[in-house]
């Protein structure tokens, strides 16, 4: 039976680094895509989708994620990673205060992970560029609310230490080494 594995946490946190090691070490890794839909609309001119049309980003979210994980379905090895998931969509609107039908919750509710990865704000690790713009402080507000998502739709979360790329990777490979 196939796992999926998820990684979540605010902006900045070092999901995508410790997701390119598990891809180096061979791992059937699934990437963030809320950037590609940025760089998408960026290209036709919107700035900042997000900002400027929460729920059609959203939608676009929801699409890209449930292809995710549809095509780790396919895939025939034994662990799927995961950066960001599904319920991440519906906890980023309620934090930024936008109305969304309940597809959203239905979606989170239909597709599950079998275990979860939360990645804490780090002030020392965490940058901002042209897709990530949050603060620091936005951050660490983002997460209470992604955390929040997790734990009422029945998730238990495990907390990834700070530390080196290799020793975060690490302790997610060893939580899973009865998998492997």
């Amino acid at each position: 039976m196939q796992q999926k594995i998820l990684l979540i946490g605010g902006p900045g946190t070092g999901k995508t680094s410790v997701l390119d090691e598990l891809t180096k070490r061979k791992y059937f890794c699934m990437p963030e895509v809320s950037r590609a839909v940025t760089l998408k609309a960026q290209k036709q001119g919107i700035a900042q989708l997000f900002l400027t049309q929460p729920l059609l980003f959203s939608e676009m979210l929801l699409e890209s994620r449930t292809e995710q994980y549809l095509t780790a379905d396919k895939n025939k090895t034994k662990i799927v990673f995961f950066d960001r998931g599904i319920p991440d969509i519906h906890a980023y609107m309620e934090y930024y205060k936008t109305k969304y039908p309940t597809t959203f919750i239905e979606k989170s509710k239909e597709y599950q992970y079998d275990k979860v990865f939360h990645f804490s704000p780090w002030k020392d690790i965490h940058v901002t560029d042209n897709e990530r713009y949050e603060s620091f402080e936005e951050t660490t507000k983002i997460d209470v609310f992604l955390l929040k998502t997790y734990l009422e739709l029945g998730y238990s979360i495990v907390n990834v230490p700070f530390g080196t790329i290799e020793e975060r990777t690490n302790f997610i490979v060893n939580s899973l080494s009865y998998l492997v």
